[in-house]
């Protein structure tokens, strides 16, 4: 079935092809230009295809894969926008020619304005270099473009002695798709000069595979510990469930294995358990459940997470995937006031211009809670962009991300 996803995919990505070849012949006359330009287009077709139709599932994603992927988004893009000009002018010269004969016009040599097409091709040219210097930034710096983001929320149900408590949010790490050291040790670096009371990850720390955390322990292991510690939750990509496993035994040793990764950086994972937090003889409960999506595996249960847990105490609910909270959460009867979550990496693909309100991503055509924080019945989510990315080796308008929320108590 993915397959066969991927060969129509290249079938129609010739047929584009063929179109703009047609289109752009009139007005170039070297043709070895355009040859070049069509077999270039094919390279970049075939290694795509090759390596999606042959992914090996017990090698999992690589950067061959990965940039495979990312060279056929940086060529397809622009040549969607150029296409959809030269359709639209086609489509009103056919009307045109249809008007024509309809009412008998005469039609003559200058019809259909040979300078207007020449026009419509530099105006495609000049919004599809858009997405083309877009995509090549987010496969170099992009990714690597790392925001904190600090919020402040407000609660009448907080405990007064947790007024001013600060949660660094980091989340989606999968470091079986990471290449720049230097880059990371930054972001640890930016994680580190921030102040927060307790560190919060929610999920996938790798891509399928524990070995891909090897090479990466000396750095995330430099992650300073909160004085009321640093805490995780498992996602989607942690359960090994993207291979084809000799045995349920192989299978489930890998699953151990990426669980001690999480001691070994300093993080206590939670499975679907609770522990308080205490301050002055008051406490907070925080709830880490295994990963639950409607895609995906179901295996969070809030009832066994929340054992012992009064409904009201005040909860920090650690959950992987945001359509747990769409789906169950936020109408769950014990009232789980802030919800951490992940996943959606915003698609890695956006625009997020947060003075004029614009926010656009096509996550938002899967999640609802795509980015960002959102508001149910006083019932809050956050869902961090993440911390690193995959299948495409970049980011384009939706950076990658460290959250710093600051708790306050709410005056009645």
């Amino acid at each position: 079935m993915f397959a066969n996803g991927v060969i129509t995919l290249i079938i129609i990505s010739i047929l584009l092809e063929v179109y703009l070849y047609f289109n752009f012949s009139k007005f170039i006359s070297n043709k070895f230009i355009l040859w070049f330009i069509v077999f270039a287009w094919i390279a970049i077709l075939i290694n795509f295809g090759y390596n999606l139709i042959f992914f090996d599932r017990n090698v999992g994603q690589t950067q061959t894969t990965m940039w495979a992927t990312g060279l056929f988004m940086l060529f397809l893009f622009p040549r969607i926008i150029l296409f959809l000009f030269f359709s639209i002018q086609d489509i009103f010269i056919g009307f045109g020619w249809i008007f024509n004969r309809i009412t008998n016009h005469q039609i003559s040599e200058n019809s259909f304005l040979p300078s207007r097409r020449k026009f419509v091709m530099i105006s495609g040219l000049a919004v599809a270099s858009i997405p083309f210097f877009s995509l090549i930034y987010g496969m170099t710096l992009g990714k690597y473009n790392y925001k904190v983001i600090k919020k402040k929320l407000a609660y009448q149900r907080l405990p007064k002695s947790f007024d001013g408590f600060k949660i660094l949010h980091i989340t989606d790490i999968h470091s079986g798709s990471l290449d720049n050291k230097e880059k990371i040790e930054g972001a640890i670096d930016m994680i580190n000069q921030q102040e927060f009371d307790v560190l919060l990850f929610t999920g996938d720390i790798v891509n399928n595979f524990h070995w891909e955390m090897d090479k990466w322990y000396d750095v995330f292991s430099k992650i300073k510990q909160a004085p009321h510690g640093n805490f995780a939750v498992l996602g989607n990509h942690d359960y090994g469930e993207y291979s084809d496993w000799k045995s349920e035994e192989e299978k489930e040793e890998n699953f151990e294995k990426i669980k001690a990764i999480f001691p070994k950086i300093g993080m206590r994972l939670l499975l679907n358990e609770n522990v308080s937090i205490t301050k002055n003889n008051e406490k907070i409960a925080l709830v880490g459940v295994q990963n639950w999506g409607t895609r995906f595996k179901k295996l969070g249960d809030l009832d066994v997470a929340s054992r012992n847990v009064d409904f009201s105490d005040f909860k920090i609910l650690m959950s992987h995937d945001p359509s747990h909270w769409n789906e169950i959460v936020k109408s769950d009867p014990k009232h789980y006031d802030l919800t951490l979550s992940g996943h959606t990496h915003g698609m890695q693909l956006g625009i997020e211009v947060p003075k004029i309100g614009l926010r656009w991503s096509p996550a938002q055509y899967i999640y609802p809670q795509w980015a960002g924080f959102y508001d149910f019945e006083g019932k809050i989510i956050n869902v961090n962009r993440g911390f690193g990315y995959h299948f495409y080796p970049g980011r384009v308008g939706v950076w990658p991300e460290i959250t710093v929320i600051e708790l306050k108590t709410k005056n009645v």
